[in-house]
């Protein structure tokens, strides 16, 4: 069998978060190809709006390694980051950011806002999309029918 990817360590992420009623969102930090933190949703767990996978696995992957620039890291999360975390991964100086599913309802890397377009992004990490797109949006599908 082989390793798991980093998507794929996100997506288990999020389907734990997914299985305590959270979101499922997932989130991996990987520097010099180990992982230095990992994430899922707890807005409610925390009671914490700012409580995403990616700002919690920022904030993890930050202090495990001293310093608040993230510059040699790379991102993987299970969905398209909104305007908050694209700031956050911009501010960090994330070098690559990988994200599963679209959103083009809360998005702000490609939907939305667009926010490392923006001339006032300081930092644009190289991006790429659609990374295990399939399982991601299967996870978020499946989460919100059994709450409808």
């Amino acid at each position: 069998m082989n390793a798991p990817s980093f998507m794929d360590l996100a997506l288990e992420a999020a389907e734990k978060a997914g299985n305590s009623g959270e979101v499922p969102i997932g989130c991996v930090i990987v520097r010099d190809n180990a992982v230095i933190a990992t994430a899922g949703n707890r807005t409610l767990t925390d009671r914490d709006p700012t409580a995403h996978a990616e700002m919690l696995a920022l904030r993890q992957a930050a202090e495990r390694i001293g310093s608040e620039r993230l510059i040699d890291c790379d991102l993987y999360v299970t969905l398209e980051p909104c305007t908050m975390c694209a700031g956050a991964i911009s501010f960090a100086r994330v070098r690559r950011l990988y994200y599963g599913a679209a959103d083009p309802k809360g998005g702000a890397v490609e939907s939305g806002v667009r926010f490392f377009a923006q001339p006032t992004c300081h930092h644009v990490p190289e991006v790429y999309s659609a990374v295990g797109e399939g399982r991601a949006a299967g996870l978020l599908k499946d989460f919100f029918k059994a709450r409808r």
